[in-house]
């Protein structure tokens, strides 16, 4: 497996990252131990900082997993703030569901079961912030349903869009089991890097993330 930043960096970085709740922290150890995929630490810091300075009161996570990323999020956001989180996979929602329950966020988090793909045309927002962290293949289908339900000002958030840096290769360097995600990941990137309502920038953090701002139609 490749990597975008140098290992030892990213050691460094996450060892001075202060640290986490006794129960995130549990968690994030059950999940590794698990093979459960969940953000990184500087995804996780960069969330953190993005809330402290955005100061978002409604978040839509797409993608809970075990709401690792959703628990982290609600303990920036305050006591005022909700965050609606989508899932799939029955395996991870009733973990989810347990994390949820056990840190003390039920009240603040709202678990929707099913496929993002039904139930974002569902949902009405608007959101201060979507962070999109669900099948890769998806990102470009769901892109219309997240511009429909950010806010103007709103932030949309993207993880693992590098794929360990193979978006950046040609699709014959890529296995081709890999190609269909590698090409609609790049359709992503290309798309909200020239969409008329989006001031994008890419991030080489982790497995690669994207801020994207969404802009007032008048300013486009």
């Amino acid at each position: 497996m490749s990597e975008i930043t140098y290992p030892y960096i990213r050691d460094y970085l996450k060892a001075i990252q202060p640290e986490e709740d006794e129960r995130i922290h549990a968690i994030r150890e059950e999940a590794i131990a698990g093979h459960v995929p969940i953000i990184k630490s500087e995804v996780k810091q960069l969330l953190r900082f993005l809330i402290a300075m955005h100061k978002p009161v409604r978040i839509l996570e797409i993608g809970t997993a075990i709401a690792y990323s959703s628990i982290i999020m609600c303990d920036c956001m305050g006591d005022h703030g909700h965050i609606t989180t989508i899932e799939r996979s029955q395996k991870m929602i009733s973990q989810a569901l347990h994390n949820i329950e056990r840190t003390g966020k039920k009240e603040q988090i709202t678990l929707l079961e099913g496929d993002a793909g039904d139930i974002l045309k569902t949902l009405t927002g608007p959101y201060d912030m979507i962070f999109m962290d669900a099948a890769k293949g998806q990102y470009l289908t769901f892109l219309p349903d997240c511009m429909r339900l950010l806010k103007v000002n709103g932030l949309l958030i993207s993880d693992n869009v590098l794929q360990d840096g193979t978006v950046a290769k040609s699709r014959f360097n890529v296995p081709r089991r890999q190609r269909t995600i590698h090409q609609r990941m790049r359709e992503y990137l290309w798309e909200i890097n020239h969409h008329p309502q989006l001031q994008t920038s890419i991030l080489p953090v982790a497995d690669g993330v994207t801020l994207s701002f969404k802009l007032d139609e008048r300013r486009c």
